[in-house]
């Protein structure tokens, strides 16, 4: 299981920073939408100066104009963009192929989208497939329930991801399932006291 570390709601000096710090110590770093949205493709070039290690996941989540997207992010330095599970399936199909044609990597959130649209969209095999609990939902997501169930009705899906309120007890908890290959966590790690610190005791769980 992978690490992914999302910096989101700060300036674009303190993403630097916390991209910086957390180099090699996590294994994706996310800029996450409001960093595509205050900054654009600036962010995304100077996040990718500052990565050597860690690999670069820029939460676009593309809704239309696909091809055009995925070209640009994946030009000015992302190894993952992110694509809406929601948006037309002639979308999806146009993200995947420049993500093949350029050997990157699309991943597909999956935030409020229906299992019987799920099932349109299973035929992208080198797809990441992301279970996104929404921030703005009140109750606290049961992270291995939601992984459980997503693996039981969608077995044939072998890359899978979860983000949104992700702790240290259910990341221990995923890393015993072993079912996902990302796992997503943002505040609990950038706003920790120290975030090196935090990512360490993060990584120590899923590599036990």
């Amino acid at each position: 299981m992978k690490l992914q570390t999302a910096i989101d709601r700060v300036s674009l000096e303190e993403a630097c920073h916390l991209a910086k710090q957390l180099d090699g110590r996590t294994d994706i770093v996310e800029m996450g939408t409001s960093l595509v949205k205050d900054y654009g493709n600036v962010a995304i070039e100077s996040l990718r100066r500052v990565l050597q290690k860690s690999e670069l996941l820029v939460d676009s989540k593309t809704m239309d104009e696909g091809a055009y997207e995925f070209n640009q992010g994946f030009k000015f330095g992302a190894d993952i963009l992110t694509v809406m599970g929601a948006a037309s399936y002639d979308t999806l199909q146009a993200c995947y192929e420049v993500s093949q044609k350029q050997q990157k990597t699309m991943l597909i959130d999956l935030l409020e989208v229906s299992d019987e649209k799920i099932q349109q969209i299973l035929d992208f095999p080198h797809a990441i497939y992301a279970l996104h609990h929404s921030i703005d939902k009140k109750e606290k997501q049961n992270a291995v329930a939601s992984v459980a169930t997503f693996h039981q009705k969608f077995p044939q899906v072998k890359r899978l991801a979860i983000a949104g309120g992700i702790d240290l007890d259910q990341t221990t908890a995923l890393a015993k399932q072993g079912l996902v290959e990302i796992v997503v966590v943002g505040s609990k790690i950038t706003k920790a006291s120290s975030p090196e610190t935090a990512v360490k005791e993060f990584m120590k769980e899923i590599n036990a």
